[in-house]
C-alpha cells in the first residue's frame, strides 16, 4: 500500500485597515475558502495567519476541517497597521514546526496581502526585515504563492516585488477570485 503523502497549506492573510474595505476582505475570503475546500478535497492541511495592528495571529492551526476554518475565516477581524514581516514570519514558523513534525508532508505558503508593509518587528526598516524572511523561505525551499489584493488604478507593485524575494509564484487576488485555478 501507498502512503499518501499530503499538502501544509498555510494562509497567511493580511488583515491591515488597506484590507478593511469591505469588498477587498469579502474577495479575500472567498478566495481562501475556494482554496479550502480545494484543500479538504485532496485531504491537506490548512492553518490561517493573520496579521494586522502590531501583531500576527494563529487564526488557525493545521486542520483538516474545512469546517473550522470557514467559522475562523468568517470573525476576522481587520483595521490598524500592517506587520507584514511579523505575518510573515509567523507563517513560515508554523509551517518549519509541520516539517519538523512530518519530514514527509509538503509544504506551501499562500501570502495574501497589498505588500505594503508599515510595521517591523525590530528596530530596523519593514522592508529589510521582509528580505531577511523573504530569504529563508527561499533558502528552506519552501514553495509559495503571493496574492496580490492591492486594487485601483495606482498599483505600487510591492506585493509582486516581495514575490520575487521569497522565490514565489505571484498572481492577482481578483484571477482567483475569478476562479482560475493556482
Amino acid at each position: 500500500m501507498e502512503e499518501k503523502t499530503g499538502n501544509t497549506i498555510i494562509f497567511v492573510v493580511d488583515a491591515s485597515g488597506s484590507m478593511g474595505v469591505k469588498k477587498r476582505m469579502s474577495a479575500v475570503k472567498g478566495a481562501v475558502l475556494s482554496l479550502l475546500i480545494d484543500a479538504y478535497q485532496k485531504r491537506d492541511k490548512v492553518g490561517i495567519v493573520t496579521f494586522r495592528g502590531d501583531c500576527a495571529d494563529l487564526l488557525l492551526s493545521p486542520t483538516s476541517s474545512v469546517d473550522l476554518a470557514e467559522t475562523k475565516l468568517k470573525v476576522i477581524p481587520t483595521g490598524g497597521r500592517t506587520p507584514l514581516g511579523k505575518g510573515l514570519q509567523m507563517g513560515f514558523d508554523v509551517l518549519s514546526q509541520e516539517i519538523r513534525r512530518d519530514p514527509k508532508t509538503k509544504p506551501l505558503l499562500i501570502l495574501i496581502s497589498d505588500g505594503k508593509a508599515n510595521v517591523s518587528s525590530a528596530a530596523e526598516k519593514p522592508l529589510d526585515e521582509l528580505k531577511k524572511i523573504a530569504d529563508r523561505i527561499q533558502k528552506a525551499k519552501i514553495p509559495s504563492l503571493m496574492l496580490d489584493s492591492e486594487a485601483g488604478l495606482v498599483r505600487l507593485g510591492y506585493a509582486e516585488k516581495l514575490a520575487k524575494m521569497m522565490g514565489a509564484k505571484y498572481m492577482k487576488l481578483d484571477e482567483i477570485a475569478s476562479g482560475i485555478c493556482v
